[in-house]
């Protein structure tokens, strides 16, 4: 007794400073509102209304919903942005940046006692056939911005799911057919970055801001606030032309061990670029029928046996096939927002037979133990061969290529409906989990598919470069200090 009446004191200062540092934060994210508002006026920095309710509530994860920022900063230009940031800097204010909304980690689109930017009114996209480029403002979607240039036969190939917003691009960005097109980073030819300054620069790979735009592509939201994308255009030709071959096949529960011992065949032996693949392992329900779905693409007009051969052998329970457009293929897997909470956690396999079966065995471990508080797990395996650094357009990203064949790994749960927090039990079990699955030495981590406790950036091979960079453009460290992100700079 005498132990807890003495740690009375530290729980009451412990308090008082957290109400001291939260006041804080409100007093100085209300002094970058009031000054941002004056300068951009009301109908571009709201505090409340229908609007700001909207934004508040269009997350793709619940847990991301409901956040309540001092204000809403929705620019219309780049100039707008340094305004507000110029602001955001000048009061010490906290501050997050939503773009398409599709992040799964807690906070790292969101806030609260803060000044959030959403890019809403910047979607804008088109094509140049000049210089072959696509230009793209950062509330984009994958979809969006695919709908508005296939006509010209070009795509700017990013994402897996029409949703997903340009946050993706400066992860690193998975798509469909990366091993043909590469890193969705990797196409990026020029960005215009606002600094934490609230300066403006053109980062591109031979300019003098040539460390930046390498940080900028892997380094997520720690390196500045992105208001232009323009991208290498990709020849994919227009929603008619039907390039590739492929589709769904759902496997059931039964197929585990022999779908996961061809995926690390696969991961190992791939190397022609046509070839595509994802596969969606169900760690909640192992006995069902359809419990895992992989999807298969080759640019072409059949999937190869030499290459889909063991997949296409293990009995399944439906196969759907057909030819696809690239456009097809972009919008085959829908995102919508839903009522669920989503968490994610990353590692990353070489092609070994015995690492995927036993990280498969240990996200079942944990689903069945935690079972009663979640609607679904997923164990999501995306190859990343070589051919997909051999295609960049961009030089060296933030990432580093490891040098081998290998796949990202997302454990990936789904909580139940409108359930708005994790429950503190099976977040900590969450993390050993992911202790208990590191990447494959030398391997990096997806950091689109990370948890935000993951130092995701000390898993670079260009970790070191990413350190210098921040240090220069970001010397007082004020990003780290006011916006959440990734860990480690």
């Amino acid at each position: 007794m005498l132990f807890l009446y003495s740690l009375i004191p530290l729980f009451t200062v412990g308090v008082a400073a957290q109400n001291a540092s939260t006041t804080a934060a409100a007093t100085a994210a209300q002094a970058a509102c009031l000054a941002t508002r004056l300068d951009l006026g009301p109908t571009k920095v709201k505090a409340s209304g229908t609007q700001y309710d909207d934004t508040t509530e269009a997350y793709w994860s619940f847990f991301n919903r409901g956040d309540e920022p001092t204000c809403i900063v929705y620019p219309s230009s780049a100039s707008d942005v340094q305004v507000a940031m110029g602001h955001i800097f000048h009061s010490q204010s906290d501050y997050a940046v939503r773009a398409g909304g599709h992040s799964p980690m807690i906070g790292w689109n969101g806030i609260n006692n803060g000044v959030l930017i959403s890019f809403e009114d910047m979607t804008a996209v088109s094509y140049d056939a000049t210089s072959d480029t696509i230009t793209v403002q950062p509330g984009a979607t994958a979809g969006s911005a695919e709908a508005a240039v296939e006509s010209h036969g070009v795509s700017p190939v990013w994402g897996r799911a029409d949703v997903i917003g340009t946050g993706l691009l400066l992860g690193g960005g998975i798509a469909f057919q990366g091993p043909l097109y590469g890193w969705a980073s990797d196409r990026i030819k020029e960005l215009d970055v606002v600094l934490v300054t609230g300066q403006l620069v053109t980062a591109t790979a031979t300019n003098q801001y040539s460390d930046l735009f390498l940080a900028l592509r892997g380094g997520a939201n720690r390196f500045g606030i992105v208001t232009r994308y323009e991208l290498y255009a990709a020849h994919t030709g227009t929603r008619n032309d039907k390039l590739w071959y492929g589709g769904l096949i759902v496997y059931p529960g039964s197929a585990a061990t022999a779908l996961l011992k061809a995926t690390a065949h696969y991961v190992r032996d791939l190397t022609d670029p046509n070839a595509g693949a994802i596969m969606i392992l169900n760690a909640y329900d192992t006995t069902s029928t359809t419990a895992h779905a992989c999807y298969f693409f080759y640019k072409g007009t059949s999937l190869p046996t030499s290459i889909f051969g063991e997949f296409l052998s293990i009995p399944s329970t439906s196969q759907t096939f057909s030819s696809y457009s690239y456009y097809d293929i972009t919008f085959l897997i829908q995102g919508d927002n839903g009522p669920n909470g989503q968490q994610f956690g990353a590692s990353s396999f070489i092609g070994d037979e015995t690492t995927f079966i036993n990280g498969y065995a240990k996200a079942v471990n944990f689903t069945q133990h935690f079972a009663d508080q979640l609607i679904r797990s997923e164990y999501t395996i995306s190859p990343i061969p070589q051919s997909v650094w051999a295609a960049s357009l961009s030089g060296p990203n933030a990432i580093g290529n490891p040098g081998v064949n290998y796949a990202t790994v997302d454990f990936n749960l789904v909580f139940p409906d409108n359930e708005a927090t994790r429950p503190p039990l099976l977040n900590a079990a969450y993390k050993l989990l992911l202790a208990q699955n590191p990447p494959s030495p030398g391997l990096p981590l997806y950091i689109n598919e990370c948890h935000q406790s993951q130092e995701v950036l000390a898993s670079y091979g260009n970790y070191a470069a990413l350190q210098a960079t921040y240090a220069k453009y970001d010397p007082t460290g004020f990003n780290v200090a006011h916006t959440r992100g990734p860990k480690g700079l």
